[in-house]
């Protein structure tokens, strides 16, 4: 087969991409100031460090796998033919690592065409590395030669209690406001509590750690979904559009979960989803 990729290989290629981005956005983080940030659009922020990170990432994929495609989030990657392609957020949670707040992350995902063969989300600050090749699980470490834990999605130990779910806020499109405040509402009262960190990635790579019992979010990107999406399905877990189907790489309006907390996600925000 063509396309025929060592999956394996793959993410050895794509740990050790996000090991030099990792070290290159840490070279300059927390001493970067918000002058040094410029703007994509409103409400959308962008640093050299994104820029220099992403240039690492596609060099280093690209010298091991000429042959594959590229999606970025800065660059916009490149084209080739086939159905492999490499999709890649330099720095996820770019605010977040203008204001010297600790909860960014790099996410690179291999799909062949819609099927995800493997995924990493690193989270720079606390030294977790989350990955996940397809029918294997998903696993968290310490980005060295050390143990790695295996994860699982969790589900409310009550019922009555409610998930922990995390989510974040349409603010690069404000026109949702409303309609994202009222399945906000609607999901409050239903969950335990409810949290927003700013990484989207980091949020499913909590999914998949059980360290929240759901997620859900407006107008994504599939940089934003790609690795993350990957770690929940192979750690037990469910992601859908907010109607439960499967157009949320496309829309960027997620809902991911253990199965129980994904059914009342999807049960609740059907009513909001264009």
């Amino acid at each position: 087969m063509p396309d025929a990729v060592d999956v394996s290989e793959a993410l050895a290629v794509a740990r050790e991409a996000a090991r030099e981005a990792a070290e290159i956005l840490l070279s300059s983080w927390p001493a970067i100031g918000r002058g040094e940030a410029s703007r994509k659009r409103p409400r959308d922020l962008v640093t050299e460090a994104d820029r220099r990170s992403e240039e690492r990432i596609i060099e280093r994929i690209g010298r091991a796998f000429p042959d594959h495609a590229i999606v970025a989030e800065e660059s916009g990657g490149r084209a080739r033919a086939g159905s492999l392609r490499w999709i890649v957020d330099p720095l996820d949670g770019t605010t977040n690592y203008v204001h010297g707040f600790p909860m960014f992350a790099i996410s690179i995902a291999l799909y062949d065409g819609d099927l995800p063969l493997t995924g990493l989300v690193v989270d720079p600050v606390r030294g977790e590395w989350f990955s996940a090749r397809v029918g294997e699980g998903a696993w968290v470490d310490r980005g060295d030669s050390g143990s790695a834990r295996r994860l699982a999605v969790s589900e409310p130990g009550d019922p009555k209690e409610g998930p922990l779910l995390a989510t974040g806020f349409p603010f690069k499109n404000l026109a949702e406001t409303d309609r994202y405040l009222a399945a906000f509402r609607a999901l409050f009262e239903r969950s335990s509590d409810m949290r927003r960190a700013g990484s989207a990635a980091l949020d499913l790579a909590y999914v998949a750690a059980g360290r929240v019992d759901g997620f859900w979010e407006m107008d994504l990107n599939p940089w934003d979904i790609a690795a993350g999406e990957l770690l929940v399905l192979e750690a037990g877990g469910v992601v859908s559009d907010w109607r439960g189907g499967a157009e949320h790489r496309m829309s960027g309006w997620i809902a991911a979960g253990g199965p129980a907390t994904h059914r009342l996600l999807t049960s609740i925000l059907a009513a909001y989803a264009t």
